[in-house]
């Protein structure tokens, strides 16, 4: 089935919508589970290199280290579980969202790049544009009439 001839309109993208989606919470509570790790660890360093006489100053770096990156895990996946809480809903702004986090996720070898590619298949196309109520890229156009001899 196709819309005056162009390509077929895919009947699966609301579904495909839905599974990014639920990709989106699942990966973002990942992330905010390694994140808690890394809180974990900073603490747990710092508590000993209390405990220890001569904790240098390389030693409270190591813990700045481990709670920034724990907060930017934490950050990363509050972000995730919001889009992808807003791609269920169709919400037009997490269309955009989702394609600053694909962006960024492509750093997140592998779950974060093979997220990143099915964002961009499912996101960049019309189907997608229509379910968040945006105009297809290049709008289709009628067929030309037929001229009979």
């Amino acid at each position: 089935m196709s819309l005056f001839g162009g390509r077929p309109v895919d009947p699966l993208m609301p579904v495909h919508l839905d599974v990014l989606g639920r990709l989106h919470v699942l990966l973002g509570a990942l992330a905010i589970l390694a994140g808690s790790s890394l809180f974990l660890i900073a603490f747990g360093t710092s508590f000993a290199l209390t405990q220890l006489a001569d904790a240098g100053a390389a030693g409270q770096a190591g813990v700045w280290i481990l709670a920034g990156c724990g907060a930017v895990f934490v950050a990363g996946g509050t972000a995730l579980i919001l889009t992808g809480r807003a791609l269920g809903k169709r919400r037009p702004a997490a269309r955009r969202w989702a394609l600053i986090l694909a962006v960024l996720d492509l750093l997140a070898v592998p779950f974060g790049t093979a997220l990143s590619v099915y964002s961009f298949w499912v996101l960049l196309n019309d189907e997608a544009r229509r379910e968040f109520g945006r105009p297809p890229r290049l709008p289709q156009q009628p067929p030309p009439p037929a001229v009979s001899a």
